[in-house]
């Protein structure tokens, strides 16, 4: 099966036409993004003489081979190692809710797709729903049938429309919400079996799910013998 990873871009909102333009030659035609704000203290702004930075992330799931592409590209025509350009980093996920959206969310690159779609293993996992606006609580319900701790939204914009209905065979809206819910990886299959089943692409909901390896947590509930 070939690699796949989720890549993760902060850049400064200054930086997003050229961004826009570096996906569409890559032909990236899938992916999220969300805004945030920089955390510099408001001492080393002023010793810079720099304002507050406001921030743009995406997130994109890319094969290794579209990454080695990319990567060369960052350096060559983005001058991603200029300070204030941003940076560029890569999680391999752990699994994938079925291969229609693998296929989905890694359209346009060629991939070699196994029946398994679980990646890694390890013992705790961050699940992340990707569902069109105003389906949180609905999303929330089902995982917390199969026992799911709380979750955390960010909201989002999406794109790849097009791959969605050649792929999933449905419609997308372009406004998203990501729920996250760090769960035990012996929960993570019935709970996104759940979310997927009741939520899922051919629901309002639109739904689609993966999970990223989560390799220590704290502020969970554990059992003494975890500890």
């Amino acid at each position: 099966m070939s690699k796949i990873y989720l890549m993760g871009i902060i850049t400064n909102r200054s930086m997003r036409d050229t961004f826009q333009s570096f996906f569409e030659k890559h032909q990236l035609s899938v992916r999220f993004s969300t805004l945030g704000t920089g955390t510099a203290s408001d001492s080393i702004l002023n010793l810079l003489g720099m304002e507050a930075t406001e921030k743009v992330i995406y997130l994109s799931f890319i094969t290794e081979e579209t990454w080695s592409q990319l990567k060369r590209d960052l350096y060559l025509s983005l001058h991603i190692d200029i300070p204030g350009r941003g940076i560029v980093f890569l999680i391999p996920p752990s699994s994938v809710g079925g291969k229609k959206v693998l296929q989905y969310l890694t359209a346009g690159q060629p991939i070699e797709i196994e029946e398994e779609t679980t990646l890694k293993n390890t013992d705790y996992e961050l699940l992340i729903t990707i569902a069109n606006a105003g389906y949180t609580d609905v999303i929330m319900d089902a995982a917390r049938s199969a026992q799911a701790p709380g979750g955390t939204v960010i909201h989002a914009k999406g794109t790849g429309a097009s791959q969605a209905q050649k792929f999933l065979g449905i419609s997308l809206a372009e406004e998203k919400e990501l729920i996250l819910i760090v769960v035990r990886s012996s929960q993570k299959n019935s709970i996104m079996r759940i979310i997927m089943e009741e939520t899922g692409i051919k629901s309002p909901a639109g739904s689609v799910c993966f999970s990223l390896p989560v390799t220590s947590v704290s502020g969970l509930r554990l059992s003494e013998e975890e500890f």
